[in-house]
C-alpha cells in the first residue's frame, strides 16, 4: 500500500501518554508514535535496539552514562540491553522505530506497561 501517513493527523487521534500506537510496519519493524509526559520506568530491551525521534518537544533520557537531551528533529538510538528512563517535563510527541516483537517495558512489569500497541 502506498499510503501517505500524516503525523499531525495521527497525533490528533489520541491523548493518552506512554501508550505507543503503531502507524506502519516494514521489514519486521514497527513504526510507532507516542505522546509522553512525566517520567517513565527504568527498563531495557535485551534483544532489540530502539530509535527515538522527537517530533515535538524535548525528551530527556537517563542512561547509566548520564542524561541525553533530545530536541525536536533529533533522534537517539538506544542499543539493546542498555538501561534507560525517558522523562518529559512537558508533553512530547515522538516516533519510535523498533522490531514488532519489542516489549513496551522490556522484562519490567509496571503500571505503565502496555501489552499490545493499538494500531491507528
Amino acid at each position: 500500500m502506498n499510503k501517505v501517513i500524516n503525523l499531525r493527523e495521527k497525533f490528533a487521534l489520541f491523548h493518552d501518554h506512554w501508550s505507543p500506537k503503531v502507524i506502519g510496519e516494514l521489514n519486521g519493524q514497527a513504526v510507532k508514535i507516542a505522546k509522553v509526559k512525566g517520567e517513565f520506568v527504568w527498563h531495557n530491551h535485551s534483544d532489540e535496539d530502539e530509535l527515538f525521534l522527537i517530533i515535538k518537544g524535548q525528551l530527556k533520557i537517563e542512561l547509566e552514562e548520564g542524561m541525553k537531551i533530545l530536541n525536536e528533529g533529533e533522534m537517539l538510538i538506544i542499543p539493546r540491553g542498555v538501561e534507560h528512563k525517558p522523562i518529559a517535563e512537558e508533553e512530547v510527541h515522538l516516533l519510535l522505530f523498533e522490531p514488532i516483537t519489542t516489549k513496551h517495558t522490556g522484562e519490567v512489569e509496571h503500571e505503565l506497561t502496555q501489552k499490545k500497541a493499538e494500531r491507528l
